[in-house]
């Protein structure tokens, strides 16, 4: 679960450092009872009005998320750029 995790964002950053433009980006990890939340959110070109077109790193993040029984959401924000959240289940690993 570490590994994915660190890949989501490695992954997530890449995705705003070629597709967001001039933008800051925000990496918050909430580590819950039941699950590990990874989420990151950019300020950038993203629109609600136009939204991405999947390609390979949010195949790749949806893929890896997927295989450990967690749950991603991708989308543009209300007001502009983009947010990755990947909810990883902990409660097997204890």
């Amino acid at each position: 679960m570490e590994r994915a995790a660190y890949r989501i964002v490695q992954e997530a950053l890449t995705n705003v450092s070629r597709h967001a433009g001039p933008a800051t980006a925000t990496v918050t990890l909430t580590y819950g009872a039941q699950d590990l939340t990874v989420q990151i959110d950019d300020d950038g070109l993203a629109s609600p009005a136009c939204p991405p077109v999947p390609g390979n790193g949010l195949t790749g993040m949806r893929e890896r998320v997927t295989a450990l029984g967690g749950r991603l959401h991708t989308r543009p924000r209300p007001h502009g750029g983009f947010t990755a959240r990947a909810e990883l289940p902990t409660e097997d690993l204890s």
